[in-house]
């Protein structure tokens, strides 16, 4: 898993809002695999990566949210001390700026799935797929 979709989704900053965001997802069986959210004037943003962008995208549009896909590079890695800084120095090694991460747990593997926002989403998820290799 190289490279994922993530969604960015405008939500209101009100109780119960992105539950009910969540909770429409998993109505149509998307599970979220890695996510972040926070709080940015009166709205909230949340970044999430799940199972199937095609049926989130289809949820998100009939609840008339605001959101946008993007493509982000997407490693799997033991979840370990050190892991997160190996591969965001590594990143650095290969001249990757790094705009954001997050991190989650890949389907159905003990790994932990690190989510990177990154200006170089190809050369990035190259790096990480073989730092991954490396750990196996």
């Amino acid at each position: 898993m190289a490279k994922g979709k993530e969604f960015t989704v405008t939500i209101p900053d009100k109780p119960g809002a992105l539950g009910k965001c969540f909770n429409a997802l998993a109505e149509r069986g998307v599970n979220i695999l890695a996510f972040q959210s926070y709080v940015e004037g009166p709205e909230s943003l949340v970044r999430f990566v799940c199972n199937d962008p095609a049926a989130a995208k289809s949820v998100l549009g009939g609840l008339r949210m605001i959101f946008e896909e993007t493509e982000v590079a997407v490693g799997q890695m033991p979840n370990r001390a050190g892991s997160l800084g190996q591969a965001a120095a590594r990143l650095g090694e290969g001249g990757i700026n790094i705009d954001y991460s997050y991190c989650g747990f890949a389907p159905g593997s003990p790994l932990g799935m690190l989510v990177f926002g990154v200006d170089a989403v190809s050369k990035a998820s190259t790096v990480l797929d073989e730092l991954a290799a490396k750990e196996a």
